[in-house]
């Protein structure tokens, strides 16, 4: 059975700008802003959180179902795609649209401007699970259009397939009663630090009152490591004990944060797929997201699974399966 992945497919355009900003930009004239910014490098990246995903499962031996939207103009990241085997099966073209772009500026002192077309991702509702033409043993909903991200939930659930709901950069999107609507019955609820704050206050519940709507609690504080919790949901997979604090994995150097998160994300669903407990996921979570650190581009991790099986051995003392 296949790992369903629904979430975006996203072009980043990277920009810096060899200033500053501030030098340029005028704060008693902020009401008729018209400022161009020299930008001599210009990096194309893939990315998307959904791609991100599947493209990590896919080193570590996994062959994901890949469920998302994109315009006509995938070209060459649909060639990258095939080259690292991430199938293109259920990704659905929109003659009529542009695939998801973001678009970064940087300035010498890191502050970003960042201006994002969500472009086929807002239609992407219109890729179907019912299109999904494989058994599927769990699913994850990550950041995808807001509708796209509300159906697939319903029908995860509806069928009984384990389902992990990662909101992520759409969370802010979500009233409190339709975020609830994601949270309530999900196997796994997974956010980083800054989410999970911004999750209990959409909400209005703590943390004991949304842990018993899942099967667990993920929360992810990057280099500080994360926490795992126990919920009220049955679950299919193990979970070692009630609360866990999972340590981080030391990145040889920082270099680029981009899709760290979905690198994690990457060998919670892998663990969890191979029958091994949500901890060695997050443990395994935590070992993809400092590779990913170390390295620029979100789909940047050059290891195949014999060489991440043997790192993981080597900073956690057992065998990966």
């Amino acid at each position: 059975m296949s790992v369903l992945v629904t979430g975006s497919v996203a072009i980043d355009h990277i920009m810096v700008f060899e200033d500053l900003f501030k030098n340029h930009i005028l704060p008693d004239q902020i009401h008729r802003l018209n400022v161009a910014f020299l930008v001599p490098s210009l990096e194309k990246r893939w990315g998307g959180t959904g791609a991100n995903i599947a493209f990590n499962l896919r080193l570590l031996g996994e062959d994901p179902a890949l469920l998302a939207t994109v315009g006509n103009d995938l070209g060459a990241y649909a060639q990258w795609l095939d080259d690292h085997g991430v199938r293109r099966d259920y990704l659905r073209v929109l003659d009529n649209a542009f695939t998801a772009q973001c678009f970064i500026t940087t300035d010498r002192n890191s502050n970003q401007l960042i201006v994002f077309h969500p472009g086929a991702m807002e239609r992407a509702h219109e890729a179907s699970l019912a299109d999904v033409r494989e058994e599927i043993s769990m699913g994850i909903v990550s950041p995808n259009g807001k509708q796209a991200m509300i159906e697939y939930t319903a029908e995860l659930k509806s069928r009984q397939i384990p389902c992990v709901i990662d909101p992520g950069q759409q969370l802010p999107t979500f009233e409190g009663d339709e975020l609830l609507g994601l949270i309530e019955g999900a196997s796994i609820l997974v956010v980083n630090d800054y989410e999970w704050l911004l999750t209990q206050e959409k909400t209005g519940m703590d943390e004991d009152a949304i842990a018993e709507r899942v099967g667990a609690l993920v929360v992810t504080r990057g280099a500080e490591g994360s926490m795992v919790r126990r919920g009220g949901v049955a679950v299919p997979f193990e979970i070692e004990s009630d609360r866990s604090e999972i340590a981080s994995v030391k990145a040889q150097r920082v270099t680029d944060p981009t899709g760290c998160g979905d690198a994690y994300r990457s060998g919670l669903l892998y663990a969890l797929a191979r029958g091994l407990s949500l901890e060695t996921g997050c443990r395994l979570g935590s070992l993809m997201g400092a590779l990913k650190v170390a390295e620029a581009g979100p789909q940047s991790i050059a290891l195949d699974r014999e060489a991440i099986a043997a790192r993981f051995e080597v900073e956690f003392g057992s065998k990966l399966a």
